[in-house]
């Protein structure tokens, strides 16, 4: 089983529009740091502050790179994946259990 601590994930703005991708061994701490403005200057700039994907990997190599394939992949299959798991686009953040 994966250590749910190690995840990637995609943060949005409100009207969708810009996806971030980015991989942390803290997603509470690090949706927190981009909430704040400590971030990264993107998520920063673009207002990216509502988490709509997560996913738990194994260690920080396999977060490195599913992050890369992810990013790789292009916006269309970003938008497919969080849609699958989050078709409101929910803001995750509240829900996390990890």
């Amino acid at each position: 089983m994966p250590d749910p601590q190690y995840c990637v994930y995609i943060m949005t703005d409100e009207q969708h529009s810009k996806l971030y991708t980015g991989r942390t061994g803290n997603l509470k701490r690090r949706v927190t740091q981009h909430r704040s403005g400590n971030g990264g200057v993107y998520t920063r700039r673009y207002n990216l502050v509502r988490l709509v994907y997560y996913e738990p990997v194994e260690d920080d190599g396999a977060a490195r790179l599913r992050e890369k394939q992810l990013k790789r992949a292009g916006k269309k299959q970003r938008v497919s994946l969080i849609e699958h798991m989050n078709p409101e686009w929910a803001d995750l953040f509240e829900s996390l259990e990890i």
